[in-house]
């Protein structure tokens, strides 16, 4: 038995609740060390003659990564409080697990084990209910439709004439997005990122100048509210991109800086290293990156965090969005996030707050920051599976349940999981303008666990590398639109609303595949149902046989409608498999 590998701590995502009465918990042991894994657990204060009175109860292996497996066990305290520790076998070794240590037989003083002090119902992570159901589409304002002529910037360029730039201007607005609804509400979207609309210099509007301001290429103030009212009308919630970390080099308060230096009443808004500023290669003021046109804010300090939260709850007080997206969120400090969300839910308590944040997002995610983040693990292992095809069906398995494993399950529900954003190429290109593997990728993202986001376009096959070649203008033609990937895209998403364990109803974990290692196998499932997904990645026929007892029982394919009673499948290269049946 390798013990330095078992692994537990009683909160995070080893220990957390999933309501007020019920406790999920994990162990991590090294892969197929151990044969079982039992958990130890009573009330810290019942005893019987001086014995503390305790259970044990078999837990179950969850998944399996390239290293480790991982146990679970859902447990319901009576008194709502429970001291734990682990039984595990390995061969004709058998230990005790707990918080001090390792043991030959359970320790008879609870204090010895790992606790649950009480399970508090203010503690439950309380992400919005309706993000489960909610299919995201990015929207780049600049890009999307130019509905208003009279109000493009100057020099702006006539309508996907030429590739885009890191300064040229197409005259994408507000208008333009709302003779397009009716296009989102027909492929299935009920919920819209807007990357910033605010005043700012570029057209990525990401250095803002006026964040009470709308930038006037995109409309007005009165245009905005039209466009959220005509959301809500059709279910369809906004959220809009917050840049708190920084701001634009015309922002009022840093003109000031520049101008006075070290007697600007501002000094103290931003982290100047010396005076007079300078820009160039490396200033000397602290920026996003290097870059010198986004001086960082000192979000620590009184008056900018003043100014910061009130702006984040005027758009939601005048305009009603229903959620913001926080752009370089891991490089603001913590106590400014826990004041931002105590802000915004006192006001809208079901708003929606998302963070930009690309590596292990934990810390961020413990119920008093943000209701999720930008899953881009997920976007990389996907990518790797199906367009770069650089690992193979096992690894993303293994990789993917790493990071499933990483996050409590009720937050892995509400995660933003994209296949592409305005920062990374257009996820046709990568996949070589191939359409069976851009359907496969949509599939795996509509199927699996989290709240799914499109890129604008992606849905029609549009082209482009790195920023700025992935930022082109909306194709409205439909005869240059690539119909057969939209209507995929489409049936998926109608699949994912008539299914709800297709959404994020149930459990999910992945099939044991060691048959047939170049499938992907994934289920989602309650006590009475199942969905099986089965995914193909590579480029030749594979068969596969389902891991159950179906006897007397049939399947029923989502997409075709066909019913079977068998169990194996051959799925052709580059396709995939939605099966569901009853248990």
């Amino acid at each position: 038995m390798e013990r330095s590998s078992i692994h537990h701590r009683a909160n995070d995502n080893y220990a957390y609740t999933t309501n007020a009465e019920t406790l999920h918990i994990r162990l991590r042991t090294k892969k197929q060390d151990i044969s079982y894994a039992g958990l130890i657990f009573g009330d810290p204060y019942i005893s019987d003659k001086g014995q503390w009175q305790h259970e044990e109860k078999a837990m179950s292996i969850s998944g399996s990564d390239n290293h480790y497996d991982y146990w679970h066990i859902y447990v319901k305290p009576p008194y709502r409080r429970i001291r734990y520790g682990f039984k595990v076998h390995s061969g004709d070794e058998e230990v005790i697990y707990t918080e001090k240590g390792f043991f030959n037989e359970p320790p008879n003083d609870p204090g010895s084990y790992f606790a649950i002090p009480y399970l508090h119902q203010n503690e439950v992570f309380g992400a919005p209910e309706w993000v489960k159901d909610t299919i995201w589409y990015q929207i780049f304002p600049e890009r999307f439709a130019n509905g208003n002529p009279n109000n493009d910037p100057e020099g702006a360029k006539p309508w996907g004439s030429e590739d885009p730039t890191v300064d040229n201007f197409f005259g994408g607005d507000f208008e333009g997005i709302i003779e397009h609804l009716d296009y989102l509400e027909e492929l299935g979207i009920n919920g819209i990122y807007f990357t910033p609309i605010f005043l700012a210099y570029s057209n990525h509007k990401y250095d803002t100048i006026d964040y009470r301001e709308i930038d006037p290429q995109f409309g007005t103030k009165e245009t905005l509210k039209t466009l959220i009212e005509e959301c809500h009308k059709r279910n369809i919630r906004v959220m809009l991109d917050a840049v708190f970390n920084h701001s634009g080099y015309y922002f009022p308060p840093f003109q000031d800086l520049l101008e006075k230096g070290e007697n600007s009443e501002y000094k103290d808004w931003f982290h100047p290293h010396g005076f007079p500023l300078k820009g160039g290669e490396r200033p000397n003021y602290e920026t996003f990156g290097f870059f010198e046109s986004m001086p960082k804010l000192n979000t620590a300090n009184p008056d900018v965090k003043k100014y910061l939260l009130e702006v984040s709850t005027y758009w939601i007080e005048e305009f009603d969005i229903d959620g913001w997206r926080l752009d370089v969120a891991n490089e603001v400090d913590q106590p400014f996030w826990r004041e931002f969300r105590k802000t915004v839910k006192d006001i809208k308590p079901d708003l929606y707050i998302l963070g930009e944040i690309w590596h292990d997002s934990m810390p961020w995610l413990r119920g008093d920051q943000f209701d999720a983040v930008m899953n881009y693990p997920f976007t990389n292992h996907v990518f790797r599976l199906v367009a770069s095809q650089t690992i193979h069906a096992r690894q993303f398995i293994e990789e993917m349940t790493a990071v499933y494993q990483s996050y409590p399950t009720n937050v892995f529900d509400v995660m933003f999981n994209l296949l592409g954003s305005h920062d990374t190429p257009r996820i046709f290109t990568d996949c070589g303008e191939d359409v069976a593997r851009a359907k496969l990728i949509h599939a795996i993202l509509l199927t699996f666990k989290g709240s799914p986001c499109i890129y604008y376009g992606d849905e029609i096959g549009l082209t482009g590398g790195q920023d700025p070649g992935c930022r082109k203008c909306m194709v409205w033609e439909e005869e240059k639109q690539n119909s057969e990937l939209l209507n995929e895209i489409k049936a998926l998403i109608l699949l994912r609303k008539e299914e709800r364990l297709l959404a994020n109803d149930g459990k999910f974990k992945f099939l044991d595949t060691t048959g047939n290692e170049n499938i992907v196998a994934y289920q989602k499932y309650n006590d009475a149902r199942s969905v099986v997904i089965l995914i193909n990645p590579t480029d030749v026929q594979q068969s596969f046989t389902l891991p159950f007892d179906l006897e007397g029982r049939s399947l029923t394919d989502l997409r075709t409608k066909e019913t079977t009673k068998d169990s194996q499948f051959v799925i052709d290269g580059y396709q995939y498999k939605i099966l569901a049946f009853n248990h």
